[in-house]
């Protein structure tokens, strides 16, 4: 089968490190995917217009699709339910409707949020218990993969960071903006999170797609990947101000549950699955994030 990859949101944070994880081995033929970002390389494409859905695929004719496109900001899914069902409901059906048709294999990239965070470590199989309409779509996008097809995949992560392009992309490094000012930043100290570097599960995804090729019927069905390291927005405030040497007098912690869309409290998710199949890696957050972070620090 010829090794041509789609990926959806090639632009945004996770996609970039995707899409730049499968040019970096010269055996896969890599399409990029975006809209409001495209540029370079990237093919401008609405993937919630149907008809553009089944003219890209049909003719690029994908042995894997990457499905990364997503509304993933809690809060702005709450206040546009129907931009968010288009996005990450009906242009994932779209997908794996056109993927079905030509014998594609999806890997749709979930959440941890779409688990209560009452009972970690959460296994492949854990019982879904979304908090949020965010998880609740996420977990509808989980549905609409695996039954368009019972050969698709979906691979849950938690909160990212990576290769920026603005300071405020990632939920992560947006906490730097007030550490490196001085100013005051009040982070939450409460919800416990397991930041994961993109880079890191665009490597483990190429692998696994790699085995899909080669061995089909080991590489189906539900995936986590994620850093085992658990800190709170806290926690990771104070990692970001240390590997620069920044004070960390302006960090104040706020140990009540965050603001806004319901947050599950701890989402630690099981990886035995992946390991099984792959070869992992995880960077430790402290040397991740200064790298990720240096170009923003002028001092």
């Amino acid at each position: 089968m010829a090794k041509r990859v789609l990926v959806t949101g090639a632009s945004g944070l996770f996609g970039r490190a995707i899409y730049k994880e499968f040019l970096s081995d010269n055996s896969w033929e890599t399409l990029g995917l975006a809209f409001s970002r495209a540029k370079e390389s990237l093919k401008k494409l609405d993937i919630t217009d149907e008809n553009q859905v089944k003219e890209v695929i049909n003719t690029f004719r994908p042995s894997v699709i990457i499905h990364s496109a997503a509304e993933r900001k809690p809060d702005a899914v709450e206040n546009d339910p129907d931009g968010t069902k288009k996005l990450n409901l009906s242009a994932t059906d779209y997908i794996c409707q056109a993927a079905k048709s030509i014998g594609a294999w999806v890997l749709y990239i979930s959440t941890d949020y779409v688990f209560d965070g009452k009972s970690p470590p959460y296994d492949e199989d854990a019982k879904p218990n979304p908090l949020n309409k965010y998880g609740q779509s996420k977990l509808e996008g989980e549905k609409i993969t695996l039954e368009a097809s019972p050969e698709n995949s979906v691979l849950r992560v938690p909160i990212l960071y990576g290769d920026i392009e603005y300071i405020a992309e990632s939920a992560v490094t947006i906490l730097f903006e007030k550490i490196v000012k001085g100013s005051e930043l009040i982070a939450s100290d409460y919800e416990k999170r397991y930041p994961t570097h993109c880079d890191d599960i665009a490597y483990v995804i190429r692998q696994l797609a790699d085995r899909r090729l080669q061995d089909p019927e080991k590489v189906h069905g539900v995936f986590h990947w994620s850093s085992n390291e658990e800190m709170t927005k806290y926690d990771m405030s104070i990692a970001m101000a240390s590997a620069f040497s920044l004070s960390t007098e302006n960090i104040k912690a706020d140990r009540t549950p965050s603001k806004g869309a319901p947050r599950p409290y701890n989402t630690h998710l099981s990886c035995k699955k992946m390991e099984a199949l792959v070869s992992g890696r995880q960077t430790p957050f402290s040397e991740g994030i200064k790298t990720v972070l240096q170009p923003y620090f002028n001092k």
